[in-house]
């Protein structure tokens, strides 16, 4: 018997729902920095065993909206709610739960599958602190069951995906079994660049820019891809911070990233990355939704 089913992963900012994704699935799905609203897309990350598939949704931090962006964000969050078999409810256990974290748990109260309280960072937690914590969520919500894990160390994900593989319905293999995310190679490849921009830069600066492939072809006769990369802010200053002094920072920027697309690829690449202003991008709507963004 083959067992299958999709599993939505929701949770606040920076409660580090795209480590776990990554840790569970083996595989760098989805971008990882310390700043919240990393993740803007659901993004799918597949894991294939002998007997079943796991189909995890990374999904945008669960905030209040300041911008269309962030509208579009938080209705992917909430509709990755439906047409699951199960969710991961995961919160940070470095601190109590807040407001956000009823919120989510509110949402939570007309789902019809079975919720898994997830509390991350329990390497920062001593017994007592994470038995109060899991006592605290545990007033929130009426959790299927309960895991103390921590995403970036690797703690407990097995508990994890016994757990959720108890509750996955008989199925087909719905992604070949090498599958190991949803995403066109385009998409990673603007997530690259877009998570060296945010490592690299401080202030609003992460949160205004935006990233498109302009150009992917590979060479002739030669074992190269050329590709060109539009990276889009929304003020002139903003691009002079990206590009730097005599365009140093551009330049580590895209040797970061040439290094990682290379590593993806398997093959070498011509990276040209390009910087233009868009003012006020993230409330024009016909620009989201040509950068891929959906309410859906």
């Amino acid at each position: 018997m083959f067992k299958s089913g999709f599993i939505s992963v929701i949770g606040r900012p920076n409660a580090g729902k795209s480590t776990l994704v990554n840790a569970l699935a083996g595989f760098k799905a989805a971008i990882v920095t310390d700043k919240p609203q990393t993740t803007r897309n659901r993004i799918m990350a597949v894991l294939t065993r002998e007997s079943s598939q796991f189909i995890f949704m990374d999904t945008p931090g669960v905030h209040k909206p300041r911008n269309m962006l962030g509208s579009y964000m938080y209705w992917s969050a909430r509709n990755s709610l439906k047409d699951v078999d199960g969710v991961l409810f995961l919160a940070d256990g470095s601190q109590p739960p807040g407001k956000g974290d009823s919120y989510i748990a509110d949402m939570l109260f007309g789902v019809k599958v079975p919720v898994f309280l997830v509390l991350n960072k329990a390497d920062l937690l001593n017994e007592k602190q994470a038995l109060s914590r899991l006592e605290k969520y545990r007033q929130l919500y009426a959790f299927k069951d309960e895991f103390l894990v921590s995403a970036l160390q690797g703690f407990n994900l097995e508990g994890v995906l016994s757990g959720v593989e108890g509750i996955l319905p008989e199925g087909p293999m719905y992604f070949p079994s090498d599958m190991v995310t949803d995403q066109p190679e385009s998409f990673v490849i603007s997530e690259i660049v877009r998570e060296k921009i945010m490592q690299r830069t401080r202030q609003e600066v992460p949160f205004s820019v935006a990233v498109e492939i302009e150009e992917y072809r590979k060479r002739e006769h030669k074992d190269i891809i050329d590709i060109r990369v539009t990276i889009y802010v929304e003020k002139k200053s903003q691009k002079g911070i990206i590009v730097g002094k005599e365009g140093k920072l551009l330049r580590e920027i895209g040797t970061r990233a040439r290094k990682e697309i290379e590593n993806l690829l398997g093959m070498k690449i011509y990276l040209d990355l390009w910087v233009k202003v868009k003012p006020d991008w993230r409330e024009k709507e016909g620009f989201l939704q040509q950068m891929g963004y959906s309410k859906k």
